[in-house]
């Protein structure tokens, strides 16, 4: 019997995938549990794995290839099949009854014997090189991959320069380049889906890209966004870190500001829970969540993805700060996994880091709010009645109004405002 194995749902509310790299060929023989395919959905990069054992007799979909959940990856000829069928041809009993051909029930599709695959020999079948036959793992967009079949390209002769070694589209145009000795490229035809014309370019969608815009989308329409600005001046705040910074760089751990930010905010959700809670309509009531999960936006060459530090409350600043790191390499590399980014309960995002002043952030729906950390600016304040130079820091507040009420906000992001300007304090809870 062929078994059917359908794209599973690996993530919370994923819908798609693109296919990156396949690792198996037909009429290979998987064993259970050996990777199938490499796909890139809206969250990770990830190998799919072989729920059975058996020979591979279809696959469905190329490198570049958009499959969604529930569509077929691969049928497999199974362990258990194979067994029944050689052992009716050993004892030569009665014939099997033709099966019908049918809808599938949990990925398993029956057909009848005449389409059956029967690997009992090998005779008269071409041989094919063991070269032809070993799969390479190349990492690299979707982009460069559609480019390198445009020009004929075997994508895993090129050398990548991208995160993790991942081929990129200049790669490949560095690659052709060199190929054609500094020649630019030759197109038999040109199509609407060419990559560039002379006025425009063309660029496939990321699943990180398609991603970040539905849920962009689905935030400003399912939210009442609502953002408050505010300033704290940090001088003490920066003595402290700048007092830390070469503790904490000898044990391979930056000392940014972050760290005292996530201190400051979960101790801030502790006192206004609602800021850490979600509202569920459907069943007409608020969901207070009882854990702090920082979700932390981390800029990378594919995009903006958010992992999440769980249980912030039960960490220290140097902790915290190992996080982070940890975190931010891994987004980097597209190493998350998808226990990296679930489960969060709010937001920071340090647009700061950039540039930025002030912002608008979007919420992380479903989540109530989300913080922006804006550039440190040197600016006059007033202290003891005196004008001097203040070190300011921007906050820029989103919540949603559903939730939370003006009076909260307010009091919330005075209680962040109070920890950043005397650090100690944070020490002290």
């Amino acid at each position: 019997m062929k078994y059917i194995f359908n794209f599973p749902d690996i993530g919370e509310g994923l819908e798609e995938g693109t296919i990156l790299e396949w690792y198996v060929a037909k009429g290979q023989t998987v064993k259970a549990g050996q990777p199938l395919v490499n796909m890139e959905t809206d969250k990770v990069v990830t190998d799919i794995p072989s729920p059975k054992t058996g020979i591979i007799v279809e696959i469905y979909g190329n490198v570049g290839d958009t499959v969604h959940v529930g569509k077929p990856l691969v049928e497999i000829e199974t362990e258990e099949a194979l067994a029944t069928q050689n052992t009716s041809v050993v004892t030569e009993q009665s014939k099997p009854k033709p099966i019908t051909e049918g809808a599938s029930v949990m990925g398993t599709m029956e057909i009848a014997d005449s389409k059956a695959f029967l690997p009992s020999s090998e005779e008269g079948a071409e041989k094919q090189d063991s070269k032809e036959m070993k799969i390479t793992k190349a990492l690299a967009t979707p982009l460069a991959r559609a480019m390198a079949k445009e020009f004929k390209i075997d994508i895993n002769k090129v050398t990548g320069t991208g995160p993790s070694g991942r081929v990129t589209k200049d790669d490949i145009q560095r690659f052709d380049s060199v190929r054609n000795n500094g020649a630019v490229p030759i197109k038999t035809e040109t199509t609407e889906s060419d990559f560039s014309t002379d006025l425009t370019t063309y660029e496939p969608l990321t699943q990180i890209r398609k991603t970040i815009a539905r849920n962009m989308l689905n935030s400003k329409q399912s939210a009442a966004h609502m953002t408050l600005f505010e300033e704290v001046e940090i001088s003490e705040l920066i003595s402290i870190r700048a007092k830390f910074k070469t503790q904490f760089a000898e044990k391979n751990v930056n000392l940014t500001y972050l760290p005292f930010i996530v201190k400051a905010i979960v101790l801030a959700l502790k006192q206004h829970k609602q800021l850490n809670a979600q509202m569920d309509l459907e069943n007409d009531r608020m969901i207070h969540k009882n854990r702090y999960n920082i979700c932390i936006a981390v800029d990378t060459p594919e995009g903006l993805v958010v992992p999440v530090i769980k249980d912030a409350d039960k960490l220290s600043i140097f902790q915290i700060a190992q996080k982070i790191t940890e975190l931010s390499e891994k987004a980097r590399n597209r190493k998350l996994t998808l226990d990296d980014l679930k489960d969060g309960t709010f937001t920071i995002t340090n647009f700061g880091s950039i540039g930025g002043i002030y912002a608008t952030p979007v919420l992380n729906f479903p989540q109530a709010g989300i913080i922006g950390i804006g550039r440190i600016v040197k600016k006059p304040v007033v202290k003891n009645d005196q004008i001097v130079i203040g070190n300011v820091l921007p906050l820029s507040l989103s919540v949603d109004h559903r939730i939370v009420d003006g009076g909260d906000v307010s009091r919330f992001i005075n209680r962040i405002r109070h920890y950043l300007s005397d650090p100690v304090l944070m020490m002290m809870e």
